[in-house]
């Protein structure tokens, strides 16, 4: 099977050197900008791809809405398969191009887009035509994992830890989606789709790293806590699911405080395997490269989709998942929901609440920061 490449970066080229040695596979030709076509194998239009008859397959590794969309769309369009690590992508249109490929009679796979190269979202797909999948979840972003981590047990500043990643590779130019949560709750809405058929595109709540500071991973250390940003689906009732992103703190014996580094660890529970847990690498060169290679290996083997082309797109309802929070505010600042005990340090407090539902953490922040105060908050605990 032949494949053309769309996007020559990182990924991109390590997806065409992997198929020069891949079973099954060859490489073809590989999109490129305007002017770069500086080799026999790349081009610079799209439509040169799709009309194509030699390419069986695309792999799109760009990034970004668009162009990736109208490109998804011409090359699907052109009956052949469409293999993406775009997780903007497929969180965006994700429904709209499942129900293309089906009408093709094509192949729409995107394991690469939510782990990397762990096998996340593939095996949970397999589980599902003989399992009831009753939770998803876990560590899904390597960029804030790894600050987090030299925060916590390197004792960096965030602003250091974040320049770090930069260095390594492991945080754009530009982390906003990373540090603010905005990348793993995307691909917390594809994880729910293929487990739930439900994909959560409202009502979901987020709150990512961007907040967290030396001092309170200085204060955390000496309780004993470690802090992971974590995402959560399960669903509600017959139609909805709760889905939503945020810090979490863990005992020192809790398996996330051993998630080091970049890695990630992805887990789904369920009804008959019960907990089923995957650690690896979630971003880099080779490790989505090797996710995008799986994809096109299981179109070869017959798969076609893993996201069901009549999936539901839902309003996601976080109002019935009680959580306790640790909240760090000005001293000065009120929390208006129900508190347990508080802690002065300095110039901040650090408010433990009752339970309270998911939803309205969430909201009492906003309104918060909207007053004028920073804060950072953390559930305690799953």
């Amino acid at each position: 099977m032949k494949v053309a490449v769309l996007g020559f970066g990182t990924v991109g080229y390590g997806v065409y050197e992997m198929l020069k040695n891949a079973e099954g596979l060859t490489p073809g030709p590989v999109l490129v900008r305007p002017g770069k076509a500086d080799e026999a194998f790349k081009v610079d239009s799209i439509e040169a791809i799709a009309a194509d008859d030699s390419v069986d397959a695309v792999a799109e590794v760009m990034g970004g809405v668009e162009p990736a969309f109208s490109y998804a769309c011409a090359v699907l369009k052109a009956g052949k398969h469409f293999v993406t690590s775009n997780k903007a992508l497929v969180a965006a249109k994700g429904p709209e191009l499942a129900a293309l490929a089906k009408e093709k009679g094509v192949a729409f796979l995107f394991s690469a887009a939510c782990g990397g190269g762990v096998p996340f979202l593939h095996n949970m797909s397999l589980a599902v035509q003989s399992d009831t999948i009753e939770l998803v979840g876990g560590i899904l972003n390597g960029t804030t994992n790894y600050m987090l981590d030299a925060m916590q047990r390197r004792g960096l500043t965030y602003a250091d830890a974040l320049a770090d990643a930069q260095k390594l590779g492991y945080a754009e130019a530009d982390p906003t989606a990373d540090v603010t949560g905005l990348d793993a709750l995307r691909k917390i809405m594809l994880a729910c789709a293929v487990a739930f058929g439900r994909m959560p595109v409202e009502g979901l709540n987020n709150e990512g790293i961007d907040s967290f500071t030396a001092e309170d991973a200085e204060y955390l250390k000496k309780k004993g806590l470690t802090c992971r940003l974590i995402v959560s689906g399960v669903p509600v009732g017959e139609n909805s699911l709760s889905a939503f992103v945020e810090p979490v703190l863990f005992e020192k014996t809790a398996p996330e405080c051993s998630v080091l580094d970049n890695f990630n660890m992805a887990r789904y529970h369920g009804k008959c395997s019960g907990d089923i847990v995957l650690m690896g690498q979630g971003a880099g060169r080779w490790p989505t490269a090797s996710a995008v290679l799986r994809d096109l290996s299981d179109i070869i083997s017959g798969r076609r989709y893993m996201m069901d082309p009549d999936v539901k797109c839902v309003c996601a309802d976080n109002s019935a998942v009680l959580r306790k929070y640790c909240v760090r505010l000005p001293k000065e600042a009120k929390l208006s929901l129900p508190a347990e005990k508080e802690e002065v340090v300095g110039d901040n407090k650090y408010v433990y609440t009752a339970e309270v539902p998911v939803s309205a953490m969430h909201a009492e922040a906003e309104k918060i920061r909207k007053d004028g105060a920073k804060l950072f908050f953390a559930a305690i605990g799953q």
